[in-house]
């Protein structure tokens, strides 16, 4: 299939009988082509009904304004149902937030270079210069925005300035707060990587925390950023098991690569149009 002939449609609403035969009948009527569908039903009686559905979109018979306008009032109205239609021919611009450790950096643009993540890495932003040659290799261009107490109200709005019409900015290691602002107008599309396995271990050193607390597996976690630190809806997960004779060293360097593994995991979905944020959960297809 050509990927660029692919749309994706998500969508929320109560469930009862006949959703996704409504669904597939109008995409039918409308010479669509279904390729892939999931769907997941919180109960299977009065439940919530979460759905993603990819379409080809060479034959349609109707323009893009016209087929979610008609979606609107056929489909969403009747089921009182939350969607979004995106198309994998508009491609989503990437910001790549990163500080002083460079792993995750790399190993998004290594895939990006490989074309495993459907995107457009528009720029690097960092408070450190150390990462510019390795970035520039890529050709992305390179946002070196040292911290200044002196100026903190200017670098804020820096950031903002910069990010206008970014899609998703991923924070790639990045160990400063992003301004308020920025993260109330990018509302699920600012993805963490945190290295620990969330609740556990927040804040700073947490592989510290977890050799002091004697634990038997460590992990990594990626996240909607949210106001409240650390505590956004939880993406993607992984762990590894460790035992009394790994040190602090040792659980980081092993850290490292749940690190990278999981946030280009939960990069690739969100470019994907996987995720359904529902509340401080997500739904993954």
């Amino acid at each position: 299939m050509e990927p660029s002939t692919i749309a994706r449609l998500r969508a929320t609403c109560p469930d009862k009988p006949g959703i996704v035969a409504a669904i597939t009948n109008f995409l039918y009527s409308h010479n669509a082509n279904i390729t892939a569908l999931d769907q997941h039903s919180t109960d299977a009686f009065g439940g919530t009904l979460y759905l993603r559905l990819e379409f080809q979109t060479p034959h349609l018979d109707i323009a893009r304004p016209a087929l979610e306008n008609a979606f609107a009032s056929v489909i969403a109205e009747r089921f009182d149902m939350e969607f979004q239609l995106t198309y994998a021919a508009d491609v989503k611009q990437v910001a790549i937030f990163v500080s002083g450790s460079d792993h995750c950096l790399l190993e998004l643009l290594w895939r990006w270079a490989r074309g495993e993540l459907p995107c457009r890495v528009a720029m690097v932003v960092s408070n450190h210069p150390d990462h510019r040659e390795n970035v520039e290799r890529f050709g992305i261009p390179y946002h070196y925005l040292p911290v200044d107490a002196a100026d903190k109200a200017g670098r804020e709005a820096r950031i903002l300035e910069l990010m206008d019409g970014v899609d998703l900015a991923v924070l790639a290691r990045y160990m400063q707060i992003l301004p308020p602002e920025f993260v109330g107008r990018m509302e699920n599309r600012i993805i963490n990587i945190h290295h620990s396995f969330l609740p556990a271990f927040v804040g700073a050193d947490p592989y510290r925390q977890a050799w002091e607390r004697g634990v038997k597996i460590i992990g990594a976690t990626a996240h909607y950023v949210t106001a409240e630190l650390d505590a956004g809806p939880i993406i993607e997960q992984d762990v590894l098991r460790v035992s009394h004779r790994h040190l602090v060293p040792e659980l980081a360097r092993a850290g490292r690569d749940l690190e990278r593994q999981v946030l280009a995991r939960a990069v690739a979905w969100h470019l994907e149009d996987r995720v359904i944020v529902n509340g401080n959960k997500t739904i993954v297809f």
